[in-house]
């Protein structure tokens, strides 16, 4: 944290907090590349996956949705969390204004939290493709597949809009000062010079929700899968099940390994270094949009031929 910034009374902060800056990343330079990096390979990656999808009509189904939809929030999360943790530590920009931080924890919480849900959708798709592929085209219809995907949006919607509502109402008469490069509500709701108790209470409530309920879905689904076709699939149709799991479970891994990760880390004091923590949980939030493209690229052939497919129609357009 800059030393100045621990001098600044709430005088000169009148309508907004401030932002501290970390030297936990190394020098502007190297966060310069580092930031760059992570947000173009998420918008590149992302965007072809939006791409193909979208230019290819064989790919209008219930699997490529749920993949679209993961890409969305992939861009949305990056987009909302990078250009301001980038303003902060490179360009030293602190001052936030009460809006604009209470607007950026909605978003940051809301993209981040359909993160983990998305992985659910996908794994919804997974077991209905596996364990019913007669009926997949029945039961998992595309019209079924918006209607999921839309009723996650709202959940999503309202239990991060209570959250932000009831920490904008909080009294910040003391310092304003977060430590950290966002407007994080657990950052956020601690500045209040009030009891925040029901804050606390809520927002652990809300990250059980949004993490616990998706990863035990996924678990109970893939505990089916397994059921299932250990119980009547030969060993070509095993490898194939597994083949067509790898690249959700790869999601999985680099969504929720990184959190249980950095829980471990805060709850048993391993790191002390606020600078750190800081660091480590804003990499844990980027990094995951990055490496969800690089995954599904790498284990799908399917979309990489399609890829060249609509790039070669696209060639014969006449100018």
């Amino acid at each position: 944290m800059n030393a100045s910034n621990a001098n600044i009374n709430n005088s000169s902060l009148t309508g907004g907090f401030l932002l501290t800056a970390t030297d936990a990343l190394g020098t502007k330079t190297y966060r310069v590349i580092i930031f760059s990096l992570i947000y173009v390979i998420t918008l590149l990656g992302n965007g072809t996956v939006l791409f193909v999808v979208f230019f290819d009509k064989s790919l209008h189904t219930p699997k490529h949705f749920s993949i679209c939809h993961l890409a969305l929030v992939d861009i949305g999360l990056n987009t909302v969390f990078i250009p301001q943790v980038v303003s902060v530590l490179i360009f030293t920009v602190n001052f936030i204004s009460f809006e604009g931080c209470f607007s950026q924890m909605f978003f940051i919480h809301f993209f981040g939290d359909m993160g983990s849900f998305s992985l659910a959708i996908l794994a919804y798709d997974r077991l209905i493709a596996i364990c019913f592929p007669l009926h997949y085209s029945t039961i998992n219809t595309n019209f079924r597949m918006i209607l999921i995907i839309a009723g996650t949006w709202i959940v999503v919607f309202c239990l991060d809009m209570y959250q932000v509502l009831e920490a904008a109402k909080l009294p910040y008469c003391s310092s304003r000062i977060i430590r950290g490069g966002c407007c994080e509500h657990g950052l956020v709701y601690v500045l209040a010079c009030i009891d925040t108790s029901f804050n606390r209470r809520l927002g652990t409530a809300k990250t059980l929700i949004v993490l616990l309920c998706p990863l035990c879905f996924i678990l109970s689904t893939y505990i089916i899968i397994m059921v299932i076709v250990l119980k009547i699939a030969s060993v070509e149709q095993r490898q194939k099940a597994f083949q067509t799991c790898l690249s959700h479970l790869l999601f999985v891994c680099v969504y929720y390994i990184p959190i249980m990760l950095a829980y471990i880390v805060a709850n048993l004091r391993l790191v002390i270094s606020v600078d750190v923590l800081t660091s480590l949980l804003t990499l844990i939030i980027i990094l995951p949009p990055m490496l969800n493209p690089i995954i599904y690229w790498f284990n799908t052939e399917e979309l990489k031929e399609k890829l060249l497919n609509v790039l070669k129609r696209n060639k014969t357009f006449p100018r």
